[in-house]
């Protein structure tokens, strides 16, 4: 049997190894470069909750409504698989700082699910739609999922895509891949932004 503390060192290496077996949305690597790396997406289904809170509290929110429809709060009472990341970007707005309307949370669909066939949600709050082909320019880092390091982020995402010539299309979005269990220092986080095709 291994020591509390053995036991204590083994929890994040055995969340990060059930963090890696969640499904992503499919995509390619277009390009990579030291700091960003491109990639286009296939489209996907996104079940999606618009949140009314600041930065910090946003994604906690919307994951909650979000968790409840994939876990069984829709008509058919269905169980969907949870995939990552769940997605938090600023509604209404182009530019890094949210709006008055606030955020939209997101959790993508499982691959091979329709429209046709997802549960309807019960909590009207959840709208379902599908996202089209995309090209993504990707900033991984660790961390902590604080609204200052995003911005942080965020903001070197773009001004190196701006030194470099690439036009992009509306405001970043955080992708987080973790779960909130995991150790701050090994979380998987990315800022994303959508590129000109």
């Amino acid at each position: 049997m291994p020591s509390p503390l053995t036991a204590i060192l083994l929890v994040p290496l055995l969340t990060a190894g059930i963090a890696q077996a969640v499904e992503e949305p499919r995509f390619t690597v277009e390009a990579r470069t030291t700091t960003y790396e491109i990639r286009r997406y296939e489209p996907v289904l996104v079940a999606e909750t618009p949140v009314t809170a600041a930065f910090d509290e946003a994604g906690n929110a919307g994951f909650r409504v979000l968790a409840g429809y994939i876990f069984g709060n829709n008509q058919t009472r269905a169980r969907i698989a949870m995939t990552a990341p769940v997605i938090q970007e600023a509604a209404g707005t182009t530019v890094l700082k949210p709006s008055a309307e606030g955020f939209v949370v997101q959790f993508t669909m499982p691959a091979g699910s329709a429209l046709a066939t997802l549960p309807t949600p019960n909590d009207p709050r959840v709208r379902l739609r599908e996202l089209p082909a995309r090209r993504i320019a990707v900033l991984g880092y660790s961390g902590s999922w604080s609204e200052a390091r995003y911005q942080a982020k965020a903001a070197a995402l773009l001004a190196t895509l701006k030194k470099d010539g690439i036009r992009t299309l509306g405001a970043p979005v955080l992708a987080r891949f973790d779960s909130p269990f995991q150790l701050w220092f090994l979380r998987r986080n990315e800022v994303w932004v959508e590129l000109d095709a």
